[in-house]
């Protein structure tokens, strides 16, 4: 039994705590907890197969509904309320999500195993390489298609987004599409040729997908960055695919148009 990640799980803790400052839990968030309780269990044991599988499906449902805020018992407070943060750009609102953040604690607690140690230095390297070809082509991509502008900045709400994107967007993120989609289908297509080439690809889809609700234009930004992460996870394990992640969106937050120019 692989030992617990905790240097993740006291991020996603001090997250979660930054989270609950901005906003509070009604008792039938219990529902979810008790939920990913059954389904942990279910996937940690080591008897019933087919148990594992139910586990799974139903972390899956669970994970959905939570990173859609379909499940009651959340408040989740507002961090920033809506602004312009370049004269050319949409206006942006954030929120402390309160749901959310639970994905990344199920996974890091009931499957450990997608953290994916490397050591510091081929960390390091992989995320230099994988963040530069996540710039070139969703950055790039986003600036040839009219989507941002160079717009240098730092605003008064700076930190308090770079707490929530790094603790409840980023690391949640990844732990999901690249620990455990493309971990799991690496480990699942491993007997196959090129079996880890299309995990990535299609953790990468299945990343691009989670935003078409902005639109098809950045479903495929998304998708073209997802590429960059994978490459970081595959060769630099999870830290690597959270800074190249992070990375990502603090060059696109700090030096462009965030989150896009207006129409």
């Amino acid at each position: 039994m692989k030992a617990l990640p905790w240097l993740y799980l006291g991020l996603l803790a001090i997250g979660y705590g930054l989270a609950l400052s901005y906003g509070h839990l009604g008792w039938l968030a219990l529902i979810s907890v008790g939920l990913l309780l059954v389904a942990g269990f279910a996937v940690r044991q080591q008897t019933i197969p087919v148990a594992r599988y139910l586990g799974h499906g139903l972390f899956i449902v669970l994970a959905l509904s939570l990173a859609l805020h379909w499940l009651p018992g959340f408040y989740n407070g507002r961090a920033i309320d809506p602004q312009r943060f370049s004269d050319n750009s949409v206006p942006f609102s954030m929120y402390m999500n309160l749901d959310k953040p639970l994905i990344g604690f199920w996974l890091l607690l009931a499957c450990p195993w997608i953290v994916a140690r490397r050591s510091l230095r081929l960390t390091v390297y992989a995320t230099t390489l994988a963040l530069t070809l996540s710039v070139i082509l969703a950055l790039g991509g986003a600036h040839l298609l009219g989507m941002i502008d160079w717009a240098p900045k730092w605003p008064d709400q700076s930190w308090i987004w770079v707490l929530n994107n790094l603790l409840l967007v980023t690391l949640v993120e990844e732990a999901l599409f690249r620990g455990y989609i493309q971990g799991g289908l690496s480990r699942t297509f491993k007997q196959l040729p090129y079996g880890e080439n299309l995990a990535l690809l299609l953790a990468s889809l299945l990343f691009g997908l989670a935003h078409i609700g902005a639109g098809w234009t950045w479903v495929l930004l998304a998708g073209l960055a997802g590429i960059g992460y994978g490459l970081a996870y595959r060769f630099g394990g999870l830290g690597a695919a959270i800074a190249t992640h992070f990375g990502l969106n603090l060059l696109h937050f700090g030096l462009f148009t965030y989150p896009m120019l207006a129409g």
